[in-house]
């Protein structure tokens, strides 16, 4: 049985919600530090990173992860796969919805069957489950 991995990152804060900032760490790999704020999450991001950057990047990788495998179980393994996760947070409510957008280059594949794959991955790739109290998560595929 393998045994649990456990990822790590912590984020240091100083002051209030509003006015305070920090900043968040890839603790596991050493990756990056990353500048957090409220105005970044609420209003624009520019260089500064938010909660919802960082689940778009965790949500795309994961999905395109599970994507991958399940094409190679279909005996139609990726050339490429391009994903992008757009999460949606609106102040005061939460998160609202993620859009996830794979396109991908498969030989010996129907399209029919890429995008019924596709919706297949979103419902078993781990950080969608993890996210399942998100009520729109949708799938855009095409096959290129």
């Amino acid at each position: 049985m393998p045994r649990p991995i456990v990822s790590k990152a912590s984020t240091q804060w100083d002051g209030d919600l509003f006015t305070g900032s920090g900043t968040t760490a890839l603790e596991t790999s050493k990756a990056a530090t990353f500048d957090v704020n409220w105005k970044a999450r609420a209003e624009e991001a520019g260089a500064t990173t938010n909660p919802e950057e960082l689940l778009a990047a965790a949500h795309s990788t994961c999905y395109t992860m599970q994507f991958s495998n399940m094409l190679k179980e279909n005996g139609t393994a990726p050339t490429h796969l391009e994903t992008t996760a757009d999460v949606t947070f609106e102040a005061g409510v939460g998160i609202t919805g993620i859009m996830l957008v794979i396109k991908g280059q498969v030989e010996g594949i129907s399209t029919e069957d890429f995008v019924k794959i596709a919706d297949q991955a979103k419902d078993q790739c781990p950080v969608s489950q993890a996210l399942a109290g998100v009520k729109d998560i949708t799938v855009d595929a095409t096959l290129t």
